[in-house]
């Protein structure tokens, strides 16, 4: 991919007005799952670590400004983190698709005008640059195990339209960065994760049953750290601990 910088500073305006559409329709589309969707909050609660997390000595204030009966009341720290452990990774890019293809759909050059954006904008690169990343490191099939341990089958179908978007983000990051695959412009960084993954991978599954012999009450109270455990292990292994 070959990098032009802008030499036109009324074309940079042009970009920002660009991305204040975009990013006003991308914050929409995320709050209308997490806020509009009644069952969103039992299945966070279901399908991710965020009980275990909050039990976790990981920093000076708890999980939540109050007891936690809704969303809005989590700390940023332990929502973002609850979502790496499953894998979902979904703050670092739900939105982000749909928001995009709503604005290329709007006229056929707009695909076109974010591919200029891309090669010619440094901070729109390193935007998508990030959620090429979060993307690459998030793992569907992984976050799908997790959903099954909701017990209602209407909470866990809220995976569906998260899944839908992942793929949705996936296909129209690599349109605008004219990529074959994810981090195909950081090798390194993809072999790094080629390495990393097979073993945090399994760590992602062990934790997994063990939440749910916790949450059938059969593990001890010494046996609970070992979530802890892989908690600690996926972080390290993702190196983005929220």
């Amino acid at each position: 991919m070959v990098t032009q910088m802008i030499t036109d500073p009324s074309e940079i305006d042009g970009y920002r007005a660009t991305m204040d559409d975009i990013v006003e329709d991308s914050y929409s589309i995320y709050r209308e799952l997490v806020f509009g969707n009644p069952h969103f909050y039992d299945y966070f609660f279901a399908a991710t670590p965020i009980r275990e997390v909050s039990s976790l000595n990981i920093g000076s204030r708890p999980a939540a400004r109050k007891t936690i009966t809704e969303i809005s009341g989590l700390r940023a720290i332990p929502w973002v983190f609850s979502w790496s452990q499953n894998r979902v990774m979904l703050p670092g890019w739900y939105g982000v698709g749909s928001s995009f293809k709503r604005y290329i759909d709007k006229a056929p050059e707009n695909l076109a005008k974010l591919q200029k954006m891309y090669t010619s904008w440094p901070f729109f690169r390193s935007l998508l640059s990030n959620v090429d990343m979060v993307l690459s490191k998030s793992n569907m099939n992984i976050a799908f195990e997790y959903a099954k341990m909701c017990q209602d089958p209407e909470v866990e179908a809220v995976f569906y339209p998260i899944l839908d978007e992942w793929q949705l983000t996936k296909n129209i990051i690599l349109q605008i960065e004219q990529n074959d695959s994810l981090l195909a412009e950081l090798p390194f960084l993809r072999a790094s994760l080629d390495y990393r993954l097979p073993y945090f991978n399994v760590l992602n599954y062990i934790q997994i049953e063990l939440i749910n012999r916790l949450r059938r009450g059969e593990l001890s109270a010494d046996q609970e750290n070992l979530i802890h455990i892989t908690i600690n292990g996926i972080a390290t292994g993702l190196r983005n601990s929220g």
